[in-house]
């Protein structure tokens, strides 16, 4: 082997393994873990190709600011996918009650996994 193929073939491995590594990173590292509390807004099943679960959680709390907005109620929504059909059906019959959700935090989104980067993996509490 000569040197030429030799440099092609180290500068090739480092560049494969870098995007290994990139892509392991953005979209299957989890970035965070947590838990998110509020009122169910929806789930619902869709999607063009890849058909996945997604939902919404309403929360509200009091805003902070000055003067007129001070104090007044604000509502923050949760974005969040289900890659797990079982948790998904079970949150469908729950729509308008308070949940509490256990999530992991991705860098980025897959299309088969959902549209949000926040994957819902646990239902803690239903009130």
């Amino acid at each position: 082997m000569t040197i030429k193929k030799k440099m092609i073939l180290i500068i090739s491995s480092v560049v494969a393994i870098a995007l290994a590594a990139l892509i392991f990173f953005k979209f299957y590292f989890v970035f965070g873990e947590g838990v998110k509390a509020g009122e169910l807004n929806y789930v619902v099943y869709k999607g063009y190709i890849f058909k996945t679960y997604e939902g919404k959680v309403i929360q509200s709390g009091f805003g902070k600011g000055k003067g007129t907005n001070a104090g007044s109620i604000q509502s923050y929504e949760f974005d969040f996918s289900i890659t797990d059909k079982a948790i998904a059906d079970s949150l469908m019959r729950c729509g308008s009650r308070t949940v509490e959700l256990h999530y992991k935090e991705y860098l980025g989104a897959l299309p088969w996994r959902g549209k949000q980067k926040y994957i819902v993996d646990k239902i803690i509490a239903v009130r």
